[in-house]
């Protein structure tokens, strides 16, 4: 049961599908909205420019009747006058075209929004199967489809009719009119009539936009299979990232191991824990820890130390709360200023001794390092903390 709700599609689309989808030019569309808008900016656009578009033909036509004996016996100059009455009539005409032209074209995108996508154009010769065809004349889609028709067929119909009765008196007395205001007339009433159907029409697309909606979102939902291999894809391959932890946490050793010759002390537990000090008496306003690590790492930093004649020093319980409570390239606490002070006054002693002879200095003991920076003194034995801490992406 665990597996067959799996693969039921139960989850909303994704981003990432959602992305997909429109990659592949596929985006919630209306055609019944789409239709609507460009009749309906068709009929507006007539209502406006009508008296414009009305004069310009009634010109053409007086110029198109009109004929000198020169163009009856010259068939270049009534060709020449046919063109020019042709050029003018879509000089005239060329802004209702226009405005027509850009509601056609922007009106799918009022859902779904502008897509340029070279694969919706792409040939898919799946679509020639003749079975694959007869299923979708039967399929979901199609009943819709047919059931909008059908209403859009009615619903015109009996606005037609509804505009056709209320205006049957009127209808019947152009005959009696002057030409002139006849023409007038029958213009008025077929914008009407044409403006009710498209009005009607709307009904039909406000019905259609929020199904299309609900389908498109219906037909990109995912299993939670689908789910969660599309996670795992975003988030990566888990034993690849581990690897690429791994290969970090490496450059990171070895980009700290090239510190180590730089410090002035390495402070160890002596074998669990070694951190590496450095000061620089015009740089930092305190010592900063260049190098740590634990077990194999402390192993590795007292080896580089001992190549390079770094001084060692065995404080555990101060290269334990270093080791804890301090960042790589980052300050000592306040609280441990005082012990490695002394530490680094003993450093700077030995070394002294070593150039010019003398009294040789002490090996500090008794560090003053608070319990509480000790992770030994809050932690069962054994424990040793790991360079995951300091590694750490």
């Amino acid at each position: 049961m665990a597996e067959d709700s799996d693969l039921e599609k139960t989850e909303q689309a994704s981003p990432k599908r959602l992305e997909t989808a429109r990659e592949d030019g596929d985006v919630p569309r209306s055609r019944e909205l789409a239709t609507v808008t460009v009749l309906f900016a068709a009929g507006l656009s007539f209502w406006m420019m009508g008296g414009h578009l009305n004069s310009a033909l009634k010109t053409s036509m007086q110029q198109g009747l009109s004929f000198n004996r020169a163009e009856v016996y010259d068939p270049a100059k009534l060709f020449m006058k046919v063109s020019d009455i042709i050029l003018n009539l879509l000089i005239d005409f060329a802004p209702f075209a226009l405005v027509i032209l850009v509601v056609a074209i922007a009106s799918p995108a009022l859902i779904g929004g502008w897509v340029m996508s070279g694969k919706a154009l792409a040939p898919q010769f799946n679509r020639l199967n003749p079975a694959k065809g007869l299923g979708n004349m039967f399929s979901k889609n199609s009943v819709v489809e047919l059931v909008k028709s059908i209403a859009k067929a009615l619903l015109v119909s009996t606005v037609a009719y509804m505009v056709v009765s209320s205006e049957m008196e009127p209808m019947l007395l152009l005959s009696t009119f002057p030409i002139a205001t006849g023409v007038s007339q029958t213009g008025q009433l077929l914008l009407t009539g044409f403006l009710s159907v498209v009005g009607a029409l709307v009904i039909i697309a406000a019905i259609d936009v929020p199904f299309q909606l609900y389908q498109y979102a219906n037909k990109l939902k995912m299993t939670k299979e689908e789910v969660r291999k599309e996670a795992k894809e975003s988030d990566g391959n888990p034993e690849i990232k581990a690897r690429v932890r791994q290969l970090q946490r490496e450059m990171a050793r070895r980009r700290m191991m090239s510190e180590v010759p730089k410090a002035d002390v390495v402070i160890t537990n002596p074998t669990h824990y070694a951190v590496a000090i450095q000061y620089q008496e015009h740089g930092n306003r305190a010592p900063v820890v260049i190098a740590k690590g634990a077990d194999a790492t402390a192993l590795k930093i007292r080896e580089i130390a001992k190549e390079h004649n770094i001084v060692t020093l065995e404080a555990p319980k101060l290269a334990r709360a270093i080791y804890a409570h301090t960042e790589l390239n980052a300050e000592i606490p306040e609280t441990l200023y005082t012990a490695v002070a002394e530490v680094l006054a003993y450093v700077f002693q030995l070394r002294t001794f070593n150039k010019e002879g003398g009294f040789r200095p002490d090996v500090p003991k008794a560090l003053p390092v608070p319990d509480e920076l000790d992770p030994h003194s809050l932690l069962p034995a054994p424990y040793t903390l790991t360079d995951e801490e300091v590694f750490a992406s």
